[in-house]
């Protein structure tokens, strides 16, 4: 399979409009595409509050409390009066536990000065495109995609260039697909493993090659690891950066505390890139953000120096998740007419509901109506025949909405054969 150039992504040309609304608002704010993810939550989220039933796996954040050690540490630095300004990168100390647990995990020679501490992992993710792209440039996004990847790079004035996978595949590209999607154009790659949507995770030869490929043309890579400590049937997760000092100086790492603590709310992303782009990225978020929340970076670097505390939360949350995985993936591979993908990570499924001959929106706007159960259409991602589930709810709600969904589905192909 070949690249796919998605043209409504292309970089917008700014043209005068006769509409009120256009003539105030910028190019780059009448051409931003709003998150369905959060669209999605919002939704199931009125419905509920208007007294609705709903069975809701939209939300890309896990549904546990942050751990207490971490909020503990927060209310402390709030009563030792951590409540100005710090260097815009971030907190010193935490900016040196995060190089250092970056070491440890086989990434070479990071130094506080390499780390940029942003308010959440979305915002690392942007500061690093709008650090590395510019008008012209084409940056390469294995689809399916996180929603805001394409978003980011039109604001960027860049042009998103799509590589289309399957389940037949994983989900995965491969160095060929890569290589036949290059122009002299093409200036960086994303990559995301473990993925939102589809739980796919590369396993460390299959990256090596497209990581490989990617520095024969001598693109950047972004990695979003932002699930890396997500893991489940003994898949192990590979960071680009760690392959050779040499491929480390031209990878970013994004991550964050969001997914992995369950402080999604807290804000706080990382970066971890070679030193002229930390730099770049940090002198960004001066103008911008200043420095992300001050007393929240304290319950983050509790989150990293408890070590045995933050072990111990994670692996209740990996259970928890693991259990549900294995609930949802099973019941809806009994469905009739869904097929789905066994996700090695992260906290989402991504069955295929082709055999329906709905389109991803449509099939997510009469499951919604019809039987109270939210989910994010696939065309959001970049992939129309399927939809995304997170199993971020609790087992009630799995449990229910498989029986909707099979009452759904069942409507549907019933009303096929007439």
């Amino acid at each position: 399979m070949g690249s796919l150039k998605i043209r409504p992504f292309e970089r917008i040309t700014m043209t005068a409009t006769t509409d009120l609304l256009g003539s105030v608002l910028s190019p780059w704010a009448r051409n931003i595409a709003p998150s369905p993810t959060l669209a999605v939550d919002a939704k199931a989220k009125a419905l509920k509050a208007a007294g609705k039933d709903v069975c809701g796996f939209g939300a890309g954040e896990p549904d546990f409390d942050t751990p207490d050690f971490i909020k503990e540490a927060c209310i402390e630095a709030l009563r030792a009066g951590q409540t100005k300004y710090v260097p815009a990168s971030g907190v010193p100390a935490l900016r040196k536990a995060i190089a250092d647990e970056h070491n440890a995990r086989g990434f070479f020679n990071v130094t506080a000065e390499n780390v940029v501490v942003s308010p959440g992992g979305k915002y690392s993710c942007y500061l690093t495109i709008l650090a590395l792209v510019g008008p012209g440039d084409e940056v390469i996004i294995p689809a399916p995609f996180w929603v805001s990847y394409t978003e980011m790079v039109k604001l960027a004035g860049g042009t998103p260039v799509l590589i289309e996978t399957h389940d037949d595949t994983d989900f995965k590209i491969t160095p060929a697909q890569l290589k036949a999607a290059i122009t002299p154009k093409t200036k960086l790659l994303i990559l995301n493993s473990p993925s939102n949507p589809t739980g796919s995770v590369y396993d460390a030869s299959s990256l090596r090659g497209i990581v490989d490929t990617a520095m024969a043309a001598k693109l950047t890579v972004m990695s979003d690891e932002i699930y890396e400590h997500l893991l489940y049937d003994g898949v192990t997760h590979t960071s680009p950066a760690t392959f050779s000092p040499e491929i480390a100086k031209h990878v970013v790492t994004v991550s964050g505390f969001a997914k992995t603590f369950s402080m999604t709310g807290w804000r706080l992303g990382t970066v971890v890139a070679p030193l002229e782009i930390a730099r770049a990225i940090g002198d960004l978020q001066s103008q911008t953000t200043s420095n992300a929340t001050t007393f929240a970076q304290y319950g983050a670097l509790a989150a990293l120096q408890k070590k045995e505390d933050a072990a111990a939360a994670i692996e209740h949350m990996r259970t928890s998740f693991d259990r549900r995985r294995k609930m949802l993936w099973e019941g809806l591979n009994a469905i009739p007419g869904i097929t789905c993908r066994r996700p090695g990570g992260a906290f989402y499924v991504f069955p295929n509901i082709a055999s329906f001959g709905l389109s991803s929106t449509e099939f997510s706007a009469r499951l919604l109506e019809e039987e109270l159960v939210a989910v994010v259409p696939g065309v959001a991602f970049g992939a129309d025949a399927y939809v995304r589930l997170s199993y971020a709810v609790d087992d009630g709600t799995i449990a229910k909405g498989l029986e909707r969904l099979a009452r759904f589905c069942a409507k549907l192909a019933h009303h096929a054969k007439k």
